[in-house]
């Protein structure tokens, strides 16, 4: 026996697609960090993890991912910095006299300085 197909009638699988797609939980920033440092402490499998907290795999493995890349991003951060407009203004003066007014000899030259500030402002800039 062939089903009819109502018109404006929508498919039971739909309707249950759209209800998960409805219903569907929103971590927060603090509940993915809490998993993430679960899952790292290795006190419990990754597996057996997802499992109780109701999130699949491949969730954790991606929050994990950008949680890692942001820590990593974070401390290159604190190595290399954007120079302020005031520190570049200096830094041209400086290189404009040649680098005359350096106190200490193992200090680079003021143009060292200003090439690596030039460099870190270009690699900070958005891609556009």
């Amino acid at each position: 026996m062939k089903q009819k197909s109502v018109p404006g009638k929508v498919p039971a699988e739909q309707v249950l697609k759209d209800i998960r797609r409805q219903t569907r939980r929103h971590y927060s920033a603090e509940e993915k960090i809490r998993i993430v440092l679960e899952g790292l402490r290795g006190e419990e499998n990754i597996s057996e993890l997802c499992r109780r907290e109701g999130i699949a795999a491949s969730m954790y493995y991606g929050w994990s991912k950008e949680f890692l890349e942001a820590g990593k991003r974070r401390l290159a951060g604190d190595t290399a910095r954007a120079a302020t407009s005031g520190e570049v203004k200096d830094l041209r003066r400086e290189a404009a006299e040649g680098g005359r007014r350096r106190s200490d000899p193992g200090e680079p030259s003021a143009q060292k300085k200003y090439e690596r500030a030039l460099s870190v402002n270009a690699s900070h800039s958005p891609v556009g």
